[in-house]
């Protein structure tokens, strides 16, 4: 659906691009099957020109990953292991070859239909992206927690000298931008918005975000690139991060951390995983509690703020796991050796 890396919003798509370039760090020998203008450092077995979302003529969006599965079950005789990103359109085909796989869920698991799929598929080995995702499918095969990771160098630490307020993602209802407008208002402070539109989220942008715009404290610059980044958030004295969804973990938590900027985030799904309280940001539990909470961003050390990246948060910590994982998901799926008497 994106490059690999995306060329703007794309979290999945980004955690995919720096597992794979830190796991090439590593030693490792790795192939990304992806879309034709992803950028990596492993070998790129491009499956389609190009991403599907920025396509306006793509009318079918299934084709693609079909090829992708089989394009990955020809070769998979190539590999020791194989790590899916694309939920359970894979597990059919993969239970049916004998290599070993495991699937990183990077969504929502809060669906209906999701306990019947899992339950079809009890034995698929998935890797959550939080404890707390895990708790609206508890009967999932979970062989792991590994939390996201940013490479170290990625984003740079800032003084937070704009003085104004962020917030970075999508305009959803989830994500909540409107409560961040609010937020920032209350509490005297200027928010800059940078956050892309989906299709299926116009019309709350229209009905309960666009209204807001207009006023004066607001200023909306629409999606940014990952060369942005550090700038937006470097100069802002905090991320607003008010979900009203169950997280599975938020990027942009880290993304400020990386660059020194405290969180005030609401206590939904990861934040209380991710998030150390009075330290790395301040967790909430209602609009009133973060207009407090941004008053009292002066109070944290920005420099604290980007040690609880660097210990937590990186790349490389991140690929470490997901190592440890594929080895040990690879001895349980090789023969027992027979000792003669």
């Amino acid at each position: 659906m994106e490059a690999v890396p995306p060329k703007l919003y794309g979290g999945t798509e980004r955690i995919v691009a720096y597992l794979t370039d830190e796991l090439v760090e590593l030693g490792h020998d790795v192939t990304l099957f992806a879309s034709g203008d992803s950028q990596t450092k492993a070998k790129l077995a491009a499956v389609w020109p190009h991403a599907l979302r920025l396509d306006p003529t793509m009318r079918d969006y299934l084709a693609p990953h079909i090829i992708l599965l089989e394009t990955l079950a020809r070769r998979a005789h190539e590999f020791d292991m194989i790590h899916l990103h694309i939920d359970y359109l894979g597990y059919p085909l993969l239970q049916r070859i004998d290599v070993p796989f495991v699937t990183t869920l990077h969504g929502r698991l809060d669906l209906p239909e999701l306990r019947q799929v899992y339950e079809t598929f009890s034995e698929v080995p998935v890797v959550s992206i939080s404890d707390s995702q895990r708790e609206p499918l508890p009967i999932a095969n979970y062989v792991d927690t590994i939390y996201h990771g940013l490479p170290r160098r990625l984003l740079k630490a800032g003084t937070g000298s704009g003085g104004y307020l962020a917030f970075i993602g999508r305009i959803s209802p989830e994500k909540a931008p409107d409560a961040a407008i609010r937020i920032a208002g209350a509490a005297g402070m200027n928010i800059k918005i940078a956050a892309k539109i989906d299709k299926v989220d116009q019309a709350y942008f229209e009905e309960h975000v666009e209204p807001l715009l207009a006023l004066p404290h607001v200023e909306f610059i629409g999606e940014i690139d990952e060369f942005q980044k550090s700038e937006f958030l470097g100069n802002a004295a905090g991320l607003l991060f008010p979900i009203a969804w169950r997280e599975p973990f938020g990027l942009a938590m880290i993304e400020a951390m990386a660059c020194g900027t405290p969180v005030v985030a609401m206590r939904q799904g990861s934040v209380p995983e991710v998030i150390e309280e009075g330290v790395s940001g301040f967790i909430v539990e209602n609009e009133d509690e973060a207009i407090a909470a941004v008053r009292r961003l002066p109070e944290l050390d920005r420099a604290k703020v980007r040690h609880a990246f660097d210990t937590r948060f990186t790349g490389r910590r991140m690929a470490e796991d997901y190592v440890r994982l594929y080895e040990r998901l690879i001895a349980m799926r090789q023969p027992m050796q027979l000792k003669l008497a």
